[in-house]
């Protein structure tokens, strides 16, 4: 999907050249049929505009071996043809910005400035040498310079802007994805806190009273029932247990403390840089909390790898009665939060935009902390129970 708005502009400027060059060549041709000038003239015109209809094509490429052969071929058909007929001069302009645009780096303004004194020379043979014949074809050929250049700059802003949109694209599209797998992951966060605080302890409280029925009257008549009773709860309560943990994210399956162990030392392995993991083996956290957190350790530790060249990484998470906090910090070279690249987005804005948006979520904070050549570190708090 094209969002170059300026492709009809320059498709404009294409069917104006061509229309200009056929409008020069059918001058020429009539202005030989008049003066009767001998079919030579016509013949060299027929294989020009021949020449040029047939590889005009290869001008919308750009620059290649194929396009300066093409212009090559022009030219010399073109200066057979003004050294016999003076008004084919005329088509000295349109090849002007052939020229720029085939011909590459400083060839085409030489080609111009070479076409441009051939020109002259041929004004000179056929009328001798005049202030039109001198200044005409010179002016003709700083206006091409000019327009050329003009093109050249609106052809590199539209790629430019081609590019940025494209960035832009692909910058929707991952924020869509990960807004899409946060409102997953909440959905699925919910569904496992709804069912443990529900279900699971309905069938556990169930359970225990049963126990306490058994135990209270072990010999009565309707003891087998009420074992068959607690065995049914008990099971209930197994595949109640197996739901919650499907629900949870695979990496989360046996806790927030292992999954993140086992992220830090699988990236220090994979980076080739030293970690140190500080975390409790069980963290009591709501789903949707304890997968924020292992994102933003992922996020963070992505940031380093990328932008710390960092020899030495801590990730830690300690808990209160109130609250939870992470920490990832790295001994890298750092950057200053107050510079304006920081303030910006400069620094992997996308990430720490990510996590901002995560601790938000959850009603949290985030603290970065940096300084030149001082390292960077990355702090999360949310509330045990701050969830929405």
């Amino acid at each position: 999907m094209s969002h170059r708005p300026l492709a009809p502009v320059f498709a404009g400027l294409r069917i104006g050249l061509h229309a200009l060059f056929a409008g020069l060549l059918a001058l020429v041709v009539v202005r030989v049929v008049l003066t009767g000038a001998g079919a030579t003239p016509i013949v060299l015109a027929v294989v020009l505009g021949a020449i040029y209809g047939a590889g005009a094509w290869i001008a919308r490429g750009g620059r290649s071996a194929a396009g300066v052969i093409w212009v090559l071929a022009l030219t010399v058909v073109w200066a057979a043809l003004v050294w016999l007929v003076p008004e084919a001069a005329y088509l000295v302009f349109p090849l002007f910005f052939l020229y720029l645009h085939v011909l590459p780096g400083a060839a085409g303004p030489l080609a111009v400035v070479a076409t441009t004194a051939l020109t002259i020379a041929a004004f000179a043979l056929h009328g001798g040498l005049t202030v039109g014949g001198v200044v005409g074809p010179v002016v003709g050929a700083g206006v091409a310079l000019l327009i050329g250049l003009g093109y050249a700059a609106l052809e590199r802003r539209a790629a430019e802007r081609e590019e940025l949109m494209a960035e832009l694209l692909a910058t929707r599209d991952r924020l869509a994805a990960a807004e899409r797998e946060q409102g997953t992951l909440a959905e699925r966060g919910r569904l496992a806190r709804e069912i443990h605080d529900t279900v699971a302890q309905g069938l556990s409280s169930i359970q225990m009273l049963l126990y306490a029925a058994e135990r209270a009257d072990a010999t009565g008549p309707g003891i087998d029932h009420i074992r068959l009773a607690r065995q049914t709860a008990a099971d209930g309560l197994a595949e109640t247990r197996r739901f919650i943990r499907e629900l949870a994210p695979p990496s989360l399956t046996h806790g927030l403390g292992p999954a993140l162990e086992r992220l830090a030392r699988g990236w220090g392995e994979h980076a080739g840089v030293a970690v140190d993991v500080d975390v409790p083996d069980e963290v009591i956290l709501p789903m949707d909390a304890q997968t924020a957190l292992l994102r933003i350790a992922q996020g963070a530790l992505a940031n380093v790898a990328q932008h710390a060249s960092a020899t030495h990484v801590r990730v830690s998470l300690s808990t209160s009665e109130g609250a939870v906090r992470l920490t990832v910090s790295d001994d890298g070279r750092g950057f200053d939060p107050a510079s304006d690249a920081a303030q910006d987005g400069g620094t992997d804005s996308f990430g720490l935009r990510a996590m901002r948006e995560r601790v938000d979520q959850l009603d949290g904070t985030i603290e970065v902390t940096s300084a030149p050549a001082r390292g960077t570190t990355v702090a999360v708090t949310l509330p045990r129970r701050g969830t929405r």
